[in-house]
């Protein structure tokens, strides 16, 4: 099943091609590269007037050339929720905004059972936005692990802008495996798991991470930790070459069997273009929810 996150108000993708892609962030247009986008850019006019335009280098990375001043950075809404957008020296811009198809879900299963008192462990949780959206549906505590501080930081700051203080979040600068097999020594368990983990990475002590080599010892290790009486599992994956299909097997196979109570589905998330009858697909997801 392919998901499409087309609830936004203050973003849009308007177009993408040629490895590249349009995007208004809250009136601010931006124009970065895509890999996915290998088909031919359409005929819009928008494309000439980027206000920063991300270029890659030769030698890795890439920097940003700016049309026009811009604040260093912005904010952007969603459902209730605020977030800070800013350009970085990687093109990203703290938000991943196709994944709001997956904060909309936990949100539901979250509100609809707010009397259980769910916790919610999020894994390679980046600037925090999903994070916010857990913390905003209603659970009792969201435990927020990634191995950038800087990223940590950025999720406080986002915490504020939503004004989220006041619920119980945890934030924690580690490595996701590492933290996992603590909580499991401690006896602490988690009704909501949800992991981004990237296709190579390192933790705050160089710990190296490889998608294909690594997830399914950070799964195993999650289902350590998953409460008996587990709403939700949530996988995922921005890595080139595994399909859908790889992560429907994998939760089959491995989270299925421990929760027979559950249903596994899985596909790929997508963003709509604005002024093209396309998709631009984003990535895979797996999902298991517990059937009530």
């Amino acid at each position: 099943m392919v998901l499409k996150a087309d609830q936004w108000e203050d973003y849009s993708c308007l177009d993408a091609g040629d490895g590249e892609k349009l995007e208004t962030w809250k009136g601010i247009l931006l124009r970065r590269p895509d890999p996915q986008a290998i088909w031919p850019k359409g005929n819009i006019p928008d494309w000439n007037k980027a206000d920063a335009v991300y270029h890659r280098s030769s030698k890795g990375g890439g920097s940003w050339e700016y049309k026009k001043k811009l604040p260093e950075s912005w904010k952007i809404n969603y459902h209730g929720m605020t977030f800070k957008v800013s350009p970085t020296g990687f093109k990203h811009t703290g938000i991943f905004p196709e994944q709001a198809v997956n904060w909309d879900w936990m949100s539901q299963l979250i509100e609809a059972h707010r009397d259980e008192n769910i916790r919610v462990l999020n894994l390679f949780a980046y600037t925090g936005c999903a994070t916010m959206a857990c913390a905003h549906a209603g659970a009792a505590e969201v435990v927020h692990v990634d191995a950038s501080k800087g990223m940590v930081q950025w999720a406080k700051e986002n915490m504020a802008l939503s004004h989220l203080e006041d619920h119980t979040i945890r934030f924690i600068v580690d490595d996701c495996l590492k933290f996992v097999e603590r909580e499991k020594r401690r006896g602490h368990t988690y009704h909501g798991i949800l992991m981004d983990p990237p296709s190579y990475g390192r933790g705050p002590d160089g710990e190296m991470w490889k998608f294909e080599k690594e997830i399914n010892t950070l799964i195993n290790a999650c289902l350590e930790i998953l409460d008996p009486h587990a709403l939700f599992f949530l996988i995922n994956s921005y890595t080139t070459g595994f399909s859908s299909i790889v992560l429907d097997n994998m939760m089959k196979t491995m989270i299925l069997p421990e929760h027979p109570d559950g249903t596994v589905t899985t596909g790929e998330v997508a963003i709509p273009l604005a002024k093209r009858d396309l998709l631009l697909p984003c990535g895979i997801y797996g999902r298991w929810q517990r059937n009530d």
